[in-house]
């Protein structure tokens, strides 16, 4: 893959998520390419973007998935957008293999 829907950071990885609230289930999607070539993350929960629920529902949702406290998760951009970008704060070389992981489980 030549782009990639995460970055590592100093401590830990920045992730780039295209949300569906009100999706009918919490779970990630596997990955897409929009149309103006960046690489996203598709995921999707139950909530409806409704006083912050959906974004609350996607952080229980990366923290659960990616095995860190949900303490560690915060969207840092996009939060009344579809395309958010979050922080996930850990050892980077952990958080990479498990998000490889998550691409590769679409």
């Amino acid at each position: 893959m030549t782009a990639s829907f995460w970055a590592p950071s100093v401590d830990g990885a920045t992730i780039t998520v295209r949300l569906t609230p009100k999706g009918g289930r919490d779970c990630l999607d596997g990955i897409a390419t929009m149309s103006d070539g960046h690489t996203v993350l598709k995921a999707r929960v139950r909530a409806a973007p409704h006083e912050g629920a959906a974004n609350e529902a996607l952080l229980a949702l990366f923290a659960a998935s990616l095995g860190v406290p949900p303490r560690n998760v915060e969207i840092t951009g996009g939060a009344t957008s579809r395309i958010k970008r979050i922080k996930i704060v850990g050892d980077a070389a952990a958080l990479a293999a498990r998000l490889e992981k998550l691409a590769g489980a679409r």
